[in-house]
């Protein structure tokens, strides 16, 4: 089997996933190998970080990185060598930027949207089937890639509605198992931030937590603290998609600069333990979203999650159990749950009933339904 996508030294969710799916596929005895990206993207296309040096978990062996967006030519060429030697090929689909190299992939693996004697099955793993800040050219390109793949992963039901309007395959479910922080294979296995569940007094102090695009609704999260307590401060720790500076600008306008701690930059992960071990909660105000780590990274930690109703985090996040939910771009609702949080005992209870991510058996349901997933064909 052979999964395409990035790994290390690519850093993120992504990355991690596929380098984590290698790794669960060969322990139940697949011969596994990433074929992966010497260059990901244009430097303008991406405005941040894409490497980080040392490896956020065990590596996978063997991968290799013979992808490049610079180099044409070696994408057909990767198709044929896959065409004779794989049995299953993953097409790991990330964003549409990808998909003229992808496309190059199939029509070396002879791929047409039904399997093909001798060659492999192709299953197309999207983690957005489409983007959340969408062009015009997205969706004809993304059809393009799915529309030739033999099967269709997708992480959550909203996601395969919107799969199946763009390929005539098979479109399969399976929800997104744990593999930030909590993997058998991470570098740094971080502890539980407070050995107590409940707290007498709240730090006052919440965690917006990640890659900041606007989608992710940090704007909305900054009006919402001002008008919500008073007393509780904000840290702000990831990498700003475009630079941080119309945030700055919010922050300064709303007159939350005493209140409000930015940290730009990707965060490594020996920081994050202690990023947890500052807050009360995660807060994660998504204007729109497919599913999210960032919940099972605060279980974790065993910090509660103030939500949107987007995506999976209504099936992540129980309301008034180990978290609170609230309605999508609407800065009312957040202060008023961000009010609510602080009520006496609400933050306590809530802690209290925050429980680890279950990440074996989330990694054996997954990939039940991706072999599954191949073996239809």
């Amino acid at each position: 089997m052979t999964i395409i996508g990035p790994t290390h030294p690519y850093k993120g969710g992504i990355a991690q996933h596929t380098t984590e799916l290698a790794h669960r596929l060969a322990a139940r005895g697949h011969d596994v190998r990433i074929e992966s990206w010497s260059a990901q993207y244009p430097a303008r296309l991406y405005p941040g970080q894409q490497r980080v040096e040392a490896p956020e978990m065990e590596p996978f062996d063997p991968t290799r990185y013979p992808l490049s967006w610079r180099r044409p030519d070696g994408w057909a060429r990767l198709g044929r060598r896959l065409r004779a030697s794989a049995d299953v090929v993953v097409l790991v689909v990330v964003t549409p930027i990808q998909a003229p190299a992808y496309l190059g992939i199939l029509s070396g693996l002879g791929a047409r949207g039904r399997r093909r004697a001798g060659s492999p099955a192709v299953v197309a793993l999207c983690h957005n089937v489409l983007p959340h800040e969408r062009r015009a050219v997205d969706e004809p390109l993304t059809r393009a890639v799915l529309r030739r793949a033999d099967a269709v992963l997708v992480h959550t039901d909203a996601e395969a509605a919107r799969a199946v309007t763009l390929t005539t395959a098979p479109v399969r479910v399976a929800a997104m198992a744990p593999h930030l922080w909590a993997a058998e294979t991470r570098r740094v296995h971080p502890s539980p931030s407070r050995p107590e569940a409940r707290q007498d007094e709240p730090l006052r102090r919440l965690l917006f937590f990640g890659l900041i695009r606007p989608y992710k609704g940090l704007d909305v999260l900054l009006r919402a603290l001002a008008a919500g307590p008073a007393d509780v401060a904000l840290t702000v720790a990831g990498e700003f998609w475009g630079g941080a500076e119309q945030t700055r600008a919010l922050v300064g306008e709303l007159g939350l600069a005493d209140r409000v701690e930015l940290r730009p930059g990707y965060v490594d992960a020996a920081d994050v333990p202690g990023l947890f071990a500052a807050a009360d909660a995660l807060v994660l105000p998504y204007r729109a979203g497919t599913a999210s780590q960032n919940v099972d990274l605060a279980h974790l930690h065993g910090r509660p999650v103030v939500a949107t109703t987007v995506g999976t985090l209504p099936a992540a996040v129980a309301d008034g159990v180990d978290g609170l939910l609230v309605a999508p771009d609407d800065p009312a609702a957040l202060a008023g749950a961000l009010r609510r949080l602080y009520e006496p005992g609400v933050l306590a209870a809530l802690t209290a009933k925050v429980r680890p991510p279950d990440t074996t058996g989330g990694w054996d349901r997954y990939l039940d339904v991706l072999l599954g997933a191949v073996r239809v064909q």
